[in-house]
C-alpha cells in the first residue's frame, strides 16, 4: 500500500479512536508528529507536533483531560518545510504520525501511520 504524500507547509488531519481499553486503564496518551532515521550511524528523531494527555489523577500543567481525547478526535498540525522524506541506500528519512498509550498496569501500546512529506525522493 502507497503511503500518502503530504507537501511541506500543508497542513496534516488525521483522526484516532481508542478502542478495547477503558478509560480507567489509562495513565497517559501521547499523540505526536514525528521524523526519524534509519540506516547507518547514529539514528536522530525530531518531533515537529506533540500533545499529553493525562487521566485525572496525573494531570498536570499544560496537559488535556483524557476523557476530552478518547476519541474519535481529529488532529490538525501544519507541516514544515523539512526535512524532507528521503529512501538512500545509506539513509531514511521517515515521518509518521503517532499514538502512544501508557496503561496505569505498567504496559506501552503503540501506534504509527507513516507518510511521505514532499515528493519521496531516492537515492539511485
Amino acid at each position: 500500500m502507497l503511503q500518502p504524500a503530504v507537501e511541506p507547509g500543508e497542513m496534516l488531519e488525521f483522526e484516532y479512536t481508542l478502542q478495547r481499553v477503558e478509560p480507567q486503564q489509562i495513565d497517559r496518551l501521547e499523540i505526536s508528529v514525528v521524523w526519524y532515521t534509519e540506516g547507518k550511524g547514529s539514528e536522530d528523531i525530531g518531533v515537529h507536533h506533540f500533545e499529553s494527555v493525562a487521566g485525572p489523577e496525573g494531570l498536570k500543567s499544560g496537559e488535556l483531560p483524557l476523557e476530552s481525547m478518547l476519541g474519535p478526535r481529529q488532529v490538525v498540525c501544519q507541516l514544515p518545510q523539512g526535512p524532507l522524506s528521503y529512501e538512500g541506500r545509506i539513509i531514511k528519512i521517515r515521518w509518521c504520525a503517532r499514538l502512544r498509550l501508557f496503561l496505569r498496569d505498567g504496559r506501552e501500546i503503540s501506534a504509527e501511520k507513516p507518510f511521505y512529506l514532499g515528493h519521496l525522493t531516492r537515492e539511485v
